[in-house]
């Protein structure tokens, strides 16, 4: 496709913007390891949860969701709508405690709740492991998608994708560093929102998709619009509705969703001013990443089912993308091929910011991780703040030359999500209760992320898998196979941590008279200590956060609901929802006063 001087023009500026405002915070953000990976920790709620909306929006994310509602239809996105009862734990319960801990990583985490070798362990090796393996994997997602979305718009190569996009996006994040990765997400944030929005309008308003009313009646279309599954089906009520709430949501340990809160969420909780701004950041994130934001990607998805019905219609008005690069998530990219000039380089410049911002936070992320927990800790204890930052800017070019070679080889994002999901499972249960139970210990953990993954690696033996889940004939049916590793996984950390020691009671009195979580998981430690040597929380808060929480599920969810019921004409269903999302808000906001009242 000829993409317009006017295009150009749109995504040439918007460069321009970014790298300068990388340039203008560069100095400040040299100064020190904690300006670079935390900006002074002095940031408003405002602008880390906008950063944390703009850094999920992502390039692969819509091609995700197209993914998604072209195989399984709408009610298909219950596997990550479900990380919301997460999302809003972290909110209502884990945000005070991570900015009480004060640590400079999440992971810095192991060596305050743990004690001794374990701990160091667990600590050094969750470096790597996260900062570089999984960070990379994430990030090579990403990279998928931009390589594809350049393909299709562009016409470009693979090697011309990854070489254009990742040099500007690693030379600004090495050098603004965490302020300059939230700055420009602030940028980020309304023109992505922008883009999305005008490219969905569009779309469905094509002559081939007919506007919104034809759209939903389209015999391709009417099938898939529901938000929740046939419950006639009882595979896929299970696989599409039960297993994410039930199940998925505490168990599975995925970005942007830790049970517990954690990675670049907890980097941005760290950052916050103090413990209400923590939560505020959180809580605005939840709200538009859920209830607002996937509609504008869902309707480009449907109007897609329109246009290229198949695979097949794909790849005959695309020749030259290769067969290996060939999926439904190319769809969404497809689609936009059809935007007129000027909304195009909107567009186009969305899907750029998408990309920047997520691999930008990813950068300084997984680079934080490697310098603080892995060489300041392991290697140079003694290491100047000047060496410190150095160290950084190394680690985030090496991490992006990595995402981008990784990111050659894979296919679709499906894919990838499905394994980050299952290779997760099981340790989500550890970090949301080791911060109330005293029991749990750093071989819990350690337990918990070698068995889930061994679980799964072994299941990745088609002769095994078809044993235990193959639809015909096999022990367990299709469905099982997240559930049985997440039981198998929990079985075998419960068991490890009774039979193995507890953290000595100077490393757990440490911990509580840091971050307070209170309860009756604590207990025993309580008693053992003495009125004298500990302090305890005048009220215990995590019930009526728990209320909070509900409560905030409601109002997202029905927020959602409604949003999706307004589209598809059902106005009465939706105003009745748009109701209960008030009623909700008015008694959400009702008990956090409470809350506040008592805690802070």
């Amino acid at each position: 496709m000829q993409i317009a001087p006017i295009d150009w023009v749109i995504i040439i500026f918007f460069f321009v913007i970014s790298l300068g405002i990388g340039l203008l915070v560069s100095k400040s953000s040299g100064k020190s390891a904690n300006d670079f990976f935390l900006s002074g920790r002095n940031m408003p709620w405002w602008l880390l949860g906008l950063s944390m909306v703009a850094t999920t929006f992502s390039t692969d994310t819509p091609n995700l969701v197209t993914d998604i509602v072209r195989t399984n239809g709408v009610s298909g996105n219950w596997v990550w709508w479900a990380f919301l009862i997460t999302g809003l734990l972290t909110v209502f319960v884990y945000a005070k405690l991570w900015r009480k801990s004060n640590v400079n990583t999440d992971l810095e985490f192991y060596e305050l709740r743990y004690g001794g070798k374990p701990a160091s362990f667990l600590r050094k090796f969750r470096a790597l492991y996260l900062g570089i393996i999984f960070n990379v994997i994430t990030m090579s997602a990403v990279t998928l998608a931009a390589i594809k979305i350049g393909s299709v718009m562009l016409g470009l190569d693979p090697w011309q994708t990854v070489i254009t996009a990742g040099l500007v996006t690693v030379t600004f994040s090495a050098i603004g560093g965490f302020k300059g990765v939230v700055y420009t997400d602030v940028i980020l944030f309304f023109v992505a929102m922008g883009g999305s929005i005008g490219a969905a309008y569009y779309l469905v308003n094509l002559p081939e998709v007919g506007g919104l009313e034809a759209l939903i009646a389209h015999e391709n279309v009417s099938g898939k619009i529901s938000i929740l599954p046939d419950f006639g089906n009882t595979e896929a009520l299970i696989t599409l509705l039960i297993i994410p709430l039930a199940v998925q949501w505490w168990s599975s340990w995925y970005p942007g969703a830790e049970p517990g809160g954690g990675g670049y969420i907890a980097q941005r909780m760290l950052a916050a001013k103090d413990e209400n701004h923590a939560i505020g950041a959180t809580l605005f994130f939840n709200i538009m990443h859920y209830a607002f934001r996937p509609w504008p990607w869902i309707l480009v998805a449907l109007a897609s089912l329109v246009v290229f019905p198949d695979i097949a219609s794909i790849q005959l008005a695309f020749p030259d993308i290769t067969a290996d690069k060939l999926g439904n998530d190319l769809a969404y990219p497809a689609m936009l091929t059809k935007l007129p000039t000027g909304l195009l380089g909107l567009v186009l410049a969305s899907l750029i910011s998408a990309y920047m911002s997520t691999i930008s936070t990813q950068l300084n992320w997984g680079s934080s991780y490697i310098v603080y927990d892995f060489y300041k800790r392991q290697i140079n204890p003694g290491a100047s703040q000047k060496r410190l930052v150095a160290v950084g800017r190394l680690s985030t070019v090496l991490l992006m030359v990595l995402s981008t070679l990784l990111a050659l080889f894979l296919q679709n994002a499906v894919q990838l999500f499905n394994l980050l999901l299952v290779f997760g499972a099981g340790t989500g249960l550890i970090f949301i209760l080791r911060w109330f139970w005293w029991r749990i210990n750093a071989w819990s953990e350690i337990a918990a992320m070698v068995a889930s993954g061994v679980i799964s690696l072994l299941l990745a033996i088609p002769a095994l898998h078809e044993f235990l889940f193959a639809s015909a004939g096999g022990v367990f049916p299709p469905w099982f196979e997240f559930p049985f590793v997440v039981l198998v996984t929990s079985i075998i950390w419960l068991a490890v941590t009774f039979l193995t020691a507890a953290e000595k009671q100077e490393v757990l009195e440490g911990f509580y008279n840091k971050t307070q979580p209170g309860g009756p998981g604590w207990a025993k430690v309580l008693k053992k200590a003495g009125a004298n040597s500990i302090q305890k929380e005048q009220v215990w808060s995590v019930p009526s956060g728990i209320i909070a929480m509900l409560l905030g599920c409601v109002m997202i969810y029905s927020t959602m609901f409604a949003t999706g019921y307004y589209i598809y004409g059902r106005i009465n269903l939706a105003v009745g929802l748009t109701f209960l999302a008030l009623l909700s808000t008015f008694l959400l906001i009702r008990i956090w006063k409470k809350i506040k009242a008592k805690v802070f």
